[in-house]
């Protein structure tokens, strides 16, 4: 994705379900599961650039001695600042420390961060400053374990206002109003209750408090804290989190919008947002790494003992597309052969636009992250280049087979036309300079292109903005003196803001409504958006779940063509001589490349709550105002 945007947040929890020195025995590593959870974290780098959290718990420790520890970072190397710190205690030892580094009972009880649950967070932020306090995990600490509660998760909830008048309601005075905080203090409040509810049930039978408290251990229900919890959520959420006599769960939202994977065996437990971190740190078959159902819970009890549960009732599946065509790594097998297949469904429309002429064609893509739909892309402009020489000879049209091997050796130009220089990054620091050195962000490779003759066809994840195109790219590739530049998105046309986790609130931004909008203006009828302005207006004084998604009128006259033609003249820079056409992923292909991963709403305005019509709205009640703020 050229334009930048913020994305997904990552999870990595791990339950050690032996004894600490049954690691060190098989493995001879007393870290064995801090070294996982640094892999995991590690291997979800890409969801985290914001800063980075660990959190751990040990189990069954005496009174006055430390059961949790937690260390956050917003360091440019968040992940490797927090090990450095967990690691530290063991540098620099003496023989006699040494020693006692063989009793790994005197290891938990005299080191932080070895215990046997912990909980890890990189964080991409989509609201707040990027400070410490921003961070995961964060806790809600108590002197009760059973009441300690330590949270992280992939989320956003679009309904933090009534959430938070909710635990007023309660009597509670929240610090803050985020949906981080309404989530810890919903479930912190239903935590609370399950520990009364228990106290009271246990304290007539004449035990102390002391004797009590195993008990509240042992039959604390999660299930039903987080059925509580849960049931006025409306958001996409992955949340993962600890309580401090060692029970731990990871929920996923109704819908499956924010993703969520679990790996089990007489060992460990594991989960994390992506499927390939569990494969590689742990050396696992994907057939073995499973999905956390949409609307369920798995459930970690103190004892071991595991299960997935059911917290909210499942809705249709809109597992968020986005993660298929860019957030994820992919490394995932599933996710690399849809993008494949996404690059692949595009070739009829770019052969079509290059009239199918391949030899004067050249083939390349921007940014590295689009490589994969590229090789599809490729793949299958072989596949067709083929077939059509081969129908050609058939029908006569190519006379000899001396003039079809002719035919046949003209493949596809594929190209590393764009570098990018990393460096250059650091120096764009002020709005004056920004506009020249942006332009410089690429190399590229020069003498691929031949001046004038050539078209140039250049694939993208995705165009959001279309600011770098604008700004960069455009002007960059048109040094190269091709005849056309025809850019690919392998996304469709992103319509509408998001609200579950991705930083796409404010509508003016998009490019795709900026086109929206000229064609109105270009056919006099502004005042149609003027009046949809107004009826947005009313539809947001409904009831949550009545809202309707009334910005889809925005869009509804014109063809994705029309738009994307229009998109083509906003981000031609002036000063460029080749011409300019867009080319745009059309929902149909999406769903066909992407069949378990339905979730389009950014695209098509059909969001999986009624949170996210209330968002739309907004969003474009804050463009026709002149607000230049978030939608939620």
């Amino acid at each position: 994705m050229s334009d930048q945007i913020k994305h997904e947040c990552g999870i990595a929890l791990i339950r050690l379900l032996k004894p600490l020195s049954y690691y060190k025995e098989k493995y001879g590593d007393i870290h064995y599961g801090l070294n996982k959870m640094y892999l995991l974290m590690e291997k979800q780098h890409n969801r985290g650039q914001d800063g980075a959290g660990l959190a751990t718990i040990k189990l069954d420790t005496a009174p006055g001695s430390p059961y949790f520890d937690r260390e956050r970072s917003v360091d440019k190397q968040a992940i490797k600042a927090i090990f450095d710190k967990v690691f530290k205690p063991f540098a620099n030892l003496s023989d006699k420390e040494k020693e006692q580094l063989q009793d790994m009972d005197y290891v938990k009880n005299h080191y932080p961060f070895m215990g046997e649950l912990l909980l890890g967070h990189l964080r991409y932020g989509t609201h707040g400053g990027n400070d410490m306090s921003n961070c995961h995990p964060r806790i809600r600490a108590n002197n009760w374990k059973t009441r300690t509660l330590i949270v992280a998760g992939n989320f956003n909830m679009t309904n933090v206002d009534e959430l938070f008048d909710k635990l007023v309601d309660l009597g509670q005075f929240p610090r803050e109003m985020s949906d981080t905080m309404t989530v810890l203090e919903k479930i912190g409040h239903f935590l609370d209750v399950e520990n009364q509810k228990l106290f009271k049930k246990f304290k007539p039978s004449g035990l102390s408090n002391y004797e009590i408290t195993p008990l509240i251990e042992h039959s604390i229900n999660v299930t039903e804290i987080l059925k509580n919890s849960a049931e006025d959520f409306d958001g996409g959420y992955a949340m993962a989190g600890m309580i401090g006599h060692g029970d731990a769960f990871v929920m996923r939202d109704p819908s499956g919008i924010r993703p969520a994977y679990f790996y089990k065996d007489d060992e460990v437990v594991v989960v994390a947002s992506e499927r390939p971190a569990i494969q590689t740190a742990f050396n696992v078959h994907r057939s073995k790494v499973q999905e956390i159902k949409p609307g369920y819970a798995l459930i970690i009890k103190k004892d071991g003992s595991v299960g997935e549960v059911e917290c909210t009732t499942p809705l249709e599946r809109k597992a968020c597309s986005f993660e298929r065509i860019y957030f994820s790594r992919g490394s995932d097998f599933e996710i690399y052969q849809e993008r494949k297949m996404l690059g692949r469904l595009l070739v009829p429309t770019i052969l079509d636009a290059v009239q199918h002429d391949v030899e004067n064609t050249v083939f390349s893509y921007i940014p590295n992250t689009a490589e994969v739909a590229f090789i599809g892309m490729t793949e299958e402009i072989q596949k067709q280049h083929i077939q059509r020489k081969l129908k050609a000879f058939n029908a006569g049209e190519i006379k000899t087979t001396e003039e079809l091997h002719e035919q046949l050796s003209v493949m596809p130009r594929v190209e590393k036309i764009a570098i990018k220089d990393v460096k250059m990054r650091t120096f764009i620091t002020d709005d004056s300079s920004r506009n020249d050195l942006v332009q410089h962000v690429y190399d590229v490779t020069y003498g691929l292109v031949r001046n004038n003759q050539d078209t140039l066809v250049v694939l993208d994840d995705s165009i959001v903005r279309g600011t770098t195109l604008k700004e960069s790219i455009l002007t960059m590739l048109d040094r190269l003196q091709p005849k056309k530049i025809i850019v690919v998105s392998s996304a469709p046309q992103i319509r509408y803001p998001d609200c579950y986790g991705i930083d796409m609130s404010k509508m003016g931004s998009f490019v795709a409504f900026q086109a929206a909008v000229q064609l109105w203006k270009d056919r006099n009828e502004y005042a149609v958006l003027e009046q949809l302005y107004k009826d947005c207006k009313e539809e947001i004084q409904k009831p949550l779940h009545e809202v309707q998604n009334l910005v889809k009128q925005v869009y509804a006259p014109f063809s994705p063509e029309e738009i994307s033609a229009k998109i083509a003249d906003i981000v031609k820079p002036n000063h460029i001589f080749s011409d300019v056409q867009v080319i745009y992923q059309t929902i149909e292909n999406l769903h066909i490349a992407c069949p378990n991963n339905l979730g389009d709403w950014y695209f098509t305005g059909d969001y999986p709550t009624p949170g996210g019509n209330r968002v739309a709205l907004n969003a474009f009640i804050n463009y026709m105002e002149g607000k230049n703020v978030r939608a939620y």
